[in-house]
């Protein structure tokens, strides 16, 4: 009797074998970081005049890339990555992170193309990774920062 029961269950939860969330009808590009924000929040505004946030978010490779055949190991190299918000009600909590913060931040990720007008070594004729705002969630304050000036811990859009 248990069996049945049980062979019933797993019928059921097989049909979804790789995610228990909703499915969507479009492909994602996600990124996940765990980093610490890099410098305050800048808003500005789009050419429709609607405003938007940059925040960065620095992370450090680990491991350590692997040692020299010297045997000394090079230093663990940072990484520096500006996310853009368009959600207006985390824009206030977003512009009030301290630099220092460690936070965890989910974002869409997408790769634009360059301009081909563009001059060949200029930036705007490089490839350039997008990422959107999604969530974000405090870890931990730097030491010389109380959390209760902030209110929330996370922010999402």
């Amino acid at each position: 009797m248990f069996n049945l029961a049980r062979a019933a269950r797993t019928a059921r939860t097989s049909q979804r074998l790789f995610s228990s969330s909703a499915s969507r009808q479009h492909d994602v590009a996600k990124l996940i970081l765990i980093g610490r924000i890099g410098k305050e929040a800048e808003a500005k505004t789009t050419q429709n005049g609607k405003e938007y946030v940059i925040y960065t978010v620095a992370t450090t490779n680990y491991p350590p890339p692997p040692p020299n055949p010297d045997g000394s190991r090079p230093a663990s190299r940072s990484s520096w990555h500006h996310i853009f918000s368009f959600n207006p009600a985390s824009h206030e909590f977003i512009k009030n992170l301290p630099k220092g913060a460690s936070v965890y931040v989910e974002a869409n990720y997408e790769l634009r193309e360059g301009d081909s007008a563009a001059e060949p070594n200029s930036h705007q004729a490089q490839k350039q990774i997008f990422l959107r705002h999604e969530n974000l969630r405090v870890l931990r304050y730097p030491a010389n920062h109380s959390q209760s000036e902030e209110g929330e811990s996370s922010s999402s859009s």
